[in-house]
């Protein structure tokens, strides 16, 4: 393979000296509930480097004889960054199952070792074994052997290929791993792929007579997981629940929630609308109908613009009105083709989407392949034909979202509303979630307003909300915009204080630009008060009020804004930018409900 000059190509020896790997970890949930369980973690080499991914890492150090050394050393990175980032959960360890083809070299991984000086709990450990065991030469008996070695040691196994568990699932003698996974290829487009879903559904059922827990790998869209989830397969990971990251995510975001939970406004009425507007439920035709039987149905039902071709009432094709009349009205189609099957102008490449797919996912499929724009595609029930939708009909939804989205965000920032703060509040109290609620507001904004025009405030509100959304963490934290002056953040990331303050010192450099040459001489502006009377006024600053909302303290968004409009007003006491941290505790808020009375 020819070598990039953008790379670097440092060697395995290299990179582990210079401490240069590093552990990314990818979150692991649930399928029905969207709770994290754990964290798959890995490894990388440095980033534009030859050996950036795992796979050439690893195969670099057995051309070079260094596998186990290099095995050790992404054990202790993954297992140290793992409690340096308090992580919650199970760690899954990747494992190389190449290095423990090695019998006599298995005492040479240090596993116990690492796990112990490292202080995570082997019972919150599972060694995740990948690499494919059936196509390792001379590996016979090689998974027994390694369930044996560490199921003694307390430690739980997963492996990545279900054949190998298969081949012992009927031997009850037979030590069994707790968890294997689905490979992502199995699971990519098992919405749109009856078979991949039967064959699924079969290992689910082989599965459930086991102690093997299944785990689906690669689950990259909003489909699949519903699918799976209906299925029963437990967990899951992939990039539409998160992302692996050096900095995982502590809670999965509102969209997979959303999806999982049927019961969630939001989330039915985003089905209700598929079902609703989209989808369309006209007759569909089997092999044995010939294109006669569809031109009549054409020519009975002018509304009726796509028809679906069925076998065994699984979608095969799809047969467009506007392409078929095209072509069978040509002079002698009819009298050639009447009698043919109905496939022969059917398109035999169709999109086909499970009922369940988002407003969202279906439009970048059809981004993705523009032909299904005018052709139009079929929805699925678990597999089975259901209806028809056109991109007419989607791109009219698509406006009616954006317009009642336009209702639940500020104009002027396009942060989230009240509506979506409250929401987003009472989620996180409800999952009794330790996190700390900062309401920002102006000094001196309405004065400011007066001298220099509501332009130069909507500039200063709009600069405001990028420092408040650029220094905080877009995995963890939520900030919103009541309106006005006002915003609120929801910080999850521990270092929220150290946040917030670099807001204030970067609001208060970034302001000075808003004011002439006196104003900023003098620090401040003058202004006429309500009596008519000039009044000084100090530069607009920044304040903020803190709430740290330990679990079971408050029960809604009403309890907390009552303390959270507390703490602001004591930092607007403070004269220029300042930081309030509300240090008392609440239990009277809870016990005697004083904050919604």
């Amino acid at each position: 393979m020819a070598k990039d000059d953008s790379e670097t190509a440092l060697t395995v020896p290299e990179l582990i000296e210079g401490e240069l790997i590093s552990a990314t970890y990818q979150p692991l949930v649930w399928l029905d509930s969207g709770k994290i369980f754990g964290y798959v973690g890995s490894v990388r080499g440095p980033s534009g480097d030859l050996l950036c991914s795992p796979e050439r890492l690893y195969k670099s150090a057995w051309e070079c004889g260094y596998l186990i050394e290099l095995e050790n050393h992404c054990l202790e990175v993954v297992l140290r960054t793992f409690v340096e980032s308090k992580l919650q959960g199970i760690l899954f360890l990747r494992l190389d199952i190449g290095v423990y083809t090695y019998a006599d070299k298995l005492k040479d991984v240090k596993i116990d070792k690492l796990i112990q000086q490292s202080g995570v709990d082997p019972s919150r450990v599972v060694l995740f074994f990948n690499g494919f065991v059936s196509r390792l030469e001379n590996n016979s008996g090689l998974l027994q052997k390694l369930l044996a070695r560490y199921n003694e040691r307390g430690y739980a196994v997963a492996v990545d290929e279900i054949a190998a568990v298969l081949d012992k699932s009927d031997e009850k003698k037979e030590l069994m791993p707790e968890f294997v996974s689905l490979d992502r290829y199995l699971i990519e487009d098992i919405d749109k792929e009856p078979a991949k879903l039967k064959l699924v559904k079969s290992l689910h059922k082989l599965m459930r007579n086991t102690s093997c827990r299944l785990i689906a790998m690669g689950v990259d869209t909003r489909s699949e997981m519903l699918l799976l989830n209906e299925i029963g397969i437990p967990f899951g990971m992939g990039d539409f629940v998160a992302r692996a990251s050096k900095n995982p995510m502590r809670r999965v975001s509102r969209d997979v929630l959303d999806a999982l939970n049927h019961n969630d406004p939001k989330h039915s009425g985003e089905r209700n609308r598929i079902e609703r507007a989209l989808l369309e439920r006209v007759p569909c035709f089997r092999l044995e109908d010939c294109n006669e039987d569809v031109f009549s149905l054409f020519e009975k039902n002018p509304q009726i613009t796509l028809v679906a071709v069925v076998n065994n009432n699984v979608p095969i094709g799809l047969i467009n009105r506007g392409v078929f009349i095209n072509r069978y009205a040509r002079p002698y189609q009819r009298e050639l083709y009447g009698k043919k099957p109905c496939t022969t102008f059917m398109d035999p490449e169709p999109l086909i989407v499970d009922k369940n797919i988002s407003i969202q996912e279906l439009s970048r499929l059809l981004a993705e392949d523009q032909r299904h724009i005018s052709m139009g595609f079929i929805f699925t029930d678990n597999g089975l034909y259901l209806g028809v939708g056109t991109s007419q009909n989607l791109i009219h939804e698509i406006t009616e979202m954006q317009i009642q989205s336009a209702r639940y965000a500020n104009p002027l920032t396009g942060l989230p509303g009240n509506a979506c703060i409250d929401d987003e509040v009472d989620i996180l109290l409800q999952s009794h979630e330790h996190f700390c609620l900062a309401y920002f507001d102006l000094d001196n904004f309405k004065p400011f307003n007066d001298v220099y025009g509501f332009s130069m405030g909507d500039a200063v509100i709009q600069m405001t909300a990028k420092i408040i959304v650029e220094l905080s963490d877009t995995e963890q934290d939520f900030v919103g915009h009541i309106g006005g002056d006002d915003f609120i953040a929801l910080f999850r990331s521990r270092n929220w204080q150290e946040r917030c303050n670099n807001m204030l010192e970067r609001f208060a450099n970034e302001v000075k630009t808003f004011f002439g040459p006196i104003d900023l001489e003098r620090g401040g502006y003058v202004a006429e008060n309500r009596r008519g009377e000039k009044e000084f006024h100090t530069l607009v600053s920044l304040s903020i009020g803190a709430v740290i909302a330990e679990p079971k303290t408050f029960r809604s968004h009403k309890e907390i804004a009552v303390v959270a409009t507390e703490s602001k007003k004591m930092a607007k006491k403070v004269r220029g930018n300042s930081l309030y941290v509300n240090q008392r505790h609440y239990p009277e808020v809870v016990l005697q409900g004083g904050a919604s009375s």
